[in-house]
């Protein structure tokens, strides 16, 4: 009886453990799941705030949100490459606010720039 008792409690705690296990191997895949979902969540909003075409007249005016938004994105992302590139461009719009931006070789040097960060930010979101 006794045997039958330590043999019951035996395969009770291999059944606990076995289901805590399952538990930790479900907590990781939701964790892997919602990383994903916030470094692609992150990616398309910072890709959308983009200026491919920038009108001189109000990029300065929208840069300091644009700026904004893509810090708040860098740290709302768990993973560092693309943490990095989002601040990388935030950056970028930072220069805009900071340069006379008016000048059309300006711009386009500018413009440039920014579509190497788009890139970088591509290849790390891919």
């Amino acid at each position: 009886m006794v045997f039958m008792k330590r043999l019951g409690i035996a395969a009770l705690l291999a059944a606990a453990g076995l289901a805590l296990a399952g538990c930790s191997e479900v907590t990781n895949a939701v964790d892997q799941t919602n990383k994903a979902a916030t470094k692609v969540g992150a990616c398309a909003e910072a890709l959308s705030l983009t200026d491919l075409n920038p009108d001189p007249a109000t990029i300065k005016e929208r840069a300091a949100d644009k700026e904004k938004r893509l810090r708040e994105l860098a740290n709302s992302v768990g993973e560092q490459n693309v943490a990095s590139a989002l601040t990388g461009m935030a950056d970028s719009y930072l220069q805009v606010q900071k340069e006379n931006i008016q000048d059309a070789g300006k711009i386009a040097d500018w413009t440039k720039r920014n579509l190497d960060r788009i890139e970088a930010l591509r290849k790390v979101c891919a």
